[in-house]
């Protein structure tokens, strides 16, 4: 079978994003490699749900936004979902978008002005000019080859910052053993918000259905593709988390965002630092502005009745650019978009279990799937991620509300 790298490669670089980037310092500077088991988790549970979503998209021929409405007739609970999954997708990627500008105007700052602590305007108009203008104007095709070579850059740029690092590799295979840090349940959520992204089920169904023409004989290449891009992606999340830990945690060196990184690695890697964390950055924003308001747009146009046709394409282009405007608004206020992005991750990390169970459901729809529905292993696996990234929500919830310690 020949290897081809396609839809899986746009989950990749949609959740390798500056929220990512930022979670995963966040993570190692404040518990070294205690949480990388989390991200561990997060990469199999994200090769789990998507490669449902990759199928539902060959194999059905739909999209998850239009499995979910067109998957029962209670039209009560039909709307309430759907009413559910816009707003949560709207104002998510909205805040998400935000940062993601945000976050590849930082990299272009430490690239060209050899500084990076507030993005400058400047190039936050460029970034954002950038991914309008591949929303606007890009083919499926030329966008796939695009965030390949950005996820490319990512994983080059981040990858050579570990090796210089030279992390303790016994203390962090220690961090495989799963535990919660005194005050690390929110950055636990955060981690697994940001890597098991509930908008990247609705990109990845649709991509991979726009993508993948031949039915279920593209199914094994689909699904190779998901597991090798997410694969990678996961393992330039720990990256990013390890060498975190092994300068800025060990030198008590204190974070605010990612950018903070290249201050830690300048005594090892010289002016070549911001160079490194520059362009990490610049191609962590500038994919996740272009795959998050495709997302939403994949998601609105499935939802929203009468928009088949020459509708669709329209109404696509208006919604992606619309949260591709918002984002730019509020990049451009100068707001730090830490903390937006960090709650935004972890409202994600609270909604995935309900958009979960109803891709589990498609996914058992005989008469949508055929002999292709989940096996019982699968849907073991599923419902395992649901159970745990419900028991994990829960638990922050309860913690707010002062009732679990």
């Amino acid at each position: 079978m020949k290897l081809t790298i396609g839809p899986g490669a746009l989950v990749a670089a949609a959740f390798i994003g500056p929220g990512t980037v930022t979670a995963c310092t966040i993570a190692g500077a404040s518990f070294g490699f205690t949480l990388v088991w989390a991200l561990v988790f997060a990469t199999l549970a994200t090769i789990i749900l998507q490669s449902m979503a990759a199928r539902l998209g060959v194999v059905g021929r739909i999209g998850l936004g239009e499995a979910m409405v067109s998957g029962t007739d209670n039209l009560l609970l039909k709307w309430s979902a759907a009413g559910l999954v816009l707003a949560a997708l709207a104002i998510g990627n909205a805040a998400y978008e935000s940062g993601n500008i945000a976050g590849g105007a930082l990299g272009l700052d430490a690239l060209f002005a050899g500084e990076a602590g507030t993005a400058s305007k400047g190039h936050i108009l460029v970034v954002a000019a950038i991914a309008g203008t591949a929303l606007l104007y890009g083919k499926y095709k030329a966008l796939e080859r695009i965030l390949i070579a950005l996820v490319i850059i990512m994983s080059l740029a981040f990858a050579a910052s570990f090796i210089l690092v030279q992390p303790d590799i016994n203390a962090l295979f220690t961090g495989l053993i799963p535990r919660i840090p005194d005050k690390g349940l929110f950055t636990t959520i955060a981690i697994i918000g940001t890597t098991i992204v509930p908008y990247n089920l609705f990109l990845h169904a649709a991509a991979a259905r726009d993508r993948w023409q031949g039915g279920a004989d593209d199914l094994a290449a689909a699904t190779s593709d998901t597991t090798l891009s997410i694969g990678l992606g996961g393992l330039i999340s720990i990256f990013i988390l390890a060498t975190a830990g092994s300068t800025l945690f060990i030198n008590t060196i204190p974070v605010t965002n990612a950018a903070d990184m290249a201050i830690a690695l300048e005594p090892i890697a010289g002016s070549s630092a911001q160079i490194l964390i520059g362009l990490g950055l610049f191609a962590a924003g500038l994919t996740s502005s272009i795959t998050a308001p495709m997302a939403t747009a994949y998601a609105v146009t499935e939802i929203v009745p009468g928009l088949g046709g020459q509708r669709r394409p329209l109404m696509f282009r208006v919604v992606a650019l619309t949260i591709l405007g918002i984002g730019l608004g509020v990049s451009l206020m100068g707001l730090r978009p830490t903390e937006l992005i960090t709650i935004a991750q972890v409202a994600n990390g609270l909604l995935l279990p309900i958009i979960a169970v109803f891709l589990l459901l498609a996914m058992n729809n005989r008469a949508l799937l055929g002999a292709h529905v989940n096996s019982a292993r699968a849907n073991l696996l599923g419902g395992a991620v649901v159970a745990i990234t419900f028991l994990l929500g829960a638990r922050y919830i309860l913690r707010v509300f002062g009732v679990w310690p």
